[in-house]
């Protein structure tokens, strides 16, 4: 029996230490929280039952291992982990006669900040609980610390860094790259505190709450936590939200904070309860993990059964596809849920996945939907031997321990999703309601190959109106941007093809000297394209490369069927032909820059980004500033013009 136990305990601390390194070190997922956490308490149980600790069991080793290149520190004293429950008479067992204050259990990165003679001295992650990394420069610029307080003795005190949920959806809007998005605050949170540059820190709102006093030399706190907290609040930071407690009070506070936790802006993955009696507590003292000062409690998963759908493979643009779980609608956490992510293929091999099997779902930390449990464990599932955009032949791979699918192909259309969106953004066909995503769901669906096929959309309407985040409006606004995008110059088309070293002022130029006649260009030479003014030998290879191959032909074909090509008005001579601007700062009489940029083109003119020798004039509408391109046109003689002063000019 021993022998058993002792073989069971290696094969749970392998299996939860490669997940922690996983979740901590590389930011993905390889098992729910929920599996976690039951694996865990089972290891628990037979380490108690055996009264064996193996020496790299996850009991004993908590947090991420320090690898960034941020200076590391050891902490003056050992910051332990939390013990944990989700049963409310556990906690109550654990309050027992003594007060104690209960707060939120944020879900951020803990920080250690260190005050002297008033002033922030030092900040440092909790790193793996007993060496952290020294991110004093990046807490300077958090939204809420305070750099300078009245007290002047030496504090040193915990808390937590977190990004709200709002700031986190902001920040990965941001992205384009929707691989490169975040997945949960708490990873955002995590990258941001530990970088290298503070600007970037300083851009991302992080903020910082306080949740424990260390140290502050000669303070008298009458021996409680609350006047701790109260202090702490004098001296300008801000604490989690807390209520005292007692046994008897402690279903009253915790119905509050269940109530509450749905319309937090800030990301929480449970409650803290801390003793108010800290000679108490102390005297308590810790066991190898844990203080016996505090306890943790987790909510209790709200748990759905239903039946499993389908599973969507989702191509991206890295060459994974993705499963993702559908199945019949449930209520979790007051919000209607159909679709889970399976992470890879790994996880559903484990749980032996198959189309109409009984699963459980719950919402981790009551956010992100999972399986928790395979009921029927079916397995009646085939892996798609190609891929869902492209058709062809996939493989499945072994990365970091774990089997994922992938799209071998270097042509496949999701891995094109850069080229799709340079096609649909402002400059180019300018087509509203294609964001990266929608792009991305109707590549991995199959309804997008070429160009052309993006204003053949209507022709999956049906499948397009059932999905998620679309509807019948959506689609009908779709529909009425593409027939509006379909009216468009020559010049906008060569740009949107996304041909190497061709921006939108050099197809411009291109097309006026072609005439917008598409057939002189596809069959130009070296030669001629190099006598385009503005045009170099770079750009001529560029574009002769780009149509040399029969697929960038044909693509370029089935999109040209379905577009209106208006003629730009070819400018005759013009006062600043041959004329070089570069526009700054805000203007009132023209709708945006771009709109004026496209004037002076059309005029003969080029606009640049940075003032040289070879512009012409500046224009910025608040002509005596002291603006950086100001000073520069100054310095070489350049004229600033504003906005009316233009206008006169070519009129």
């Amino acid at each position: 029996m021993e022998t058993s136990s002792i073989a069971r305990m290696k094969e749970l601390v392998e299996k939860l230490n490669a997940a922690g390194k996983a979740y901590y070190q590389e930011a993905r997922e390889i098992m729910s929280n929920l599996e976690y956490d039951a694996l865990y308490d089972e290891l628990l149980e037979l380490e108690k039952e055996t009264g064996t600790v193996l020496a790299d069991s996850p009991t004993i080793h908590v947090g991420y291992e320090v690898l960034t290149e941020l200076p590391k520190e050891q902490h003056e004293s050992p910051m332990l982990s939390l013990d944990k429950t989700k049963d409310v008479e556990e906690l109550r067992s654990f309050l027992g006669s003594q007060k104690a204050l209960l707060s939120w259990k944020l879900d951020g990165l803990t920080i250690v900040l260190t005050y002297e003679e008033g002033k922030l001295q030092k900040a440092v992650t909790r790193g793996n609980g007993v060496v952290g990394e020294v991110i004093t420069n990046n807490a300077r610029v958090f939204k809420n610390i305070p750099l300078q307080i009245p007290y002047k003795g030496k504090l040193v005190l915990r808390g937590e860094a977190i990004i709200t949920y709002s700031d986190f959806e902001k920040i990965n809007a941001s992205i384009e790259d929707v691989d490169a998005r975040y997945k949960n605050p708490r990873n955002l949170c995590s990258g941001s505190v530990r970088q290298l540059n503070n600007e970037i820190t300083a851009h991302r709102n992080v903020r910082f709450y306080a949740f424990g006093l260390v140290s502050a030399q000669g303070v008298e706190f009458n021996n409680s936590r609350l006047q701790q907290f109260l202090w702490l609040q004098q001296q300008g930071f801000e604490v989690v939200e807390y209520k005292m407690v007692t046994a008897e009070s402690l279903d009253e506070a915790m119905e509050y904070f269940k109530i509450q936790v749905e319309k937090n802006d800030f990301p929480s993955d449970g409650l803290v309860a801390l003793y108010d009696d800290i000679a108490y507590g102390d005297a308590l003292g810790a066991t190898a993990k844990f203080p016996r000062n505090s306890y943790a409690f987790k909510w209790a998963d709200e748990m759905r059964e239903t039946v499993l759908q389908e599973i969507e493979w989702s191509p991206s643009r890295t060459g994974l596809i993705n499963p993702v779980a559908i199945f019949e609608p449930v209520e979790l956490e007051g919000t209607t849920v159909s679709r889970a992510s399976v992470h890879n293929v790994s996880i559903l091999k484990e749980m032996q996945l198959g189309i109409g099997d009984r699963i459980k779902v719950y919402k981790a930390n009551m956010i992100i939907p999972q399986i928790a449990e395979n009921l029927t464990r079916s397995g009646r599932l085939d892996v798609p031997a190609v891929c869902p955009a492209c058709g062809k032949e996939t493989k499945i791979k072994r990365e970091n321990d774990v089997e994922v699918l992938i799209c071998p192909n270097p042509d496949c259309q999701a891995k094109r999703i850069k080229a799709f969106s340079l096609f649909v953004s402002r400059d180019a066909m300018n087509i509203d309601g294609l964001s990266e995503a929608t792009l991305e769901k109707f590549i991995g669906k199959g309804f997008i190959h070429d160009f052309g096929d993006i204003f053949e959309i209507e022709k999956h309407k049906e499948e397009i109106v059932e999905m998620e985040g679309f509807g019948s409006k959506s689609f009908e606004n779709l529909l009425e941007s593409l027939k509006k995008a379909s009216h468009t110059t020559l010049a906008k088309v060569i740009f949107s093809l996304g041909i190497p070293n061709i921006g939108l002022a050099n197809a411009k130029m291109i097309c006026r000297h072609f005439q917008d006649d598409i057939d002189q260009i596809l069959h130009a030479d070296r030669e001629e394209l190099e006598a385009i003014d503005g045009v170099g030998g770079v750009i001529a290879q560029s574009l002769i490369d780009y149509f040399a191959e029969e697929k960038n032909r044909e693509q370029l074909k089935h999109l040209m069927k379905h577009l209106q090509i208006e003629k730009e008005e070819i400018a005759g001579e013009s006062s600043i032909k041959g004329m070089n601007f570069v526009i700054t700062g805000s203007l009132s009489y023209y709708e945006n820059r771009g709109k004026l940029k496209e004037l002076i083109e059309s005029l003969g003119g080029k606009v640049t980004g940075t003032v040289t020798k070879k512009t012409n004039y500046l224009i910025n509408n608040d002509t005596a500033s002291g603006s950086s391109k100001n000073k520069k046109a100054r310095e070489l003689g350049i004229p600033v013009i504003s906005e009316e002063e233009f206008r006169s000019m070519i009129s």
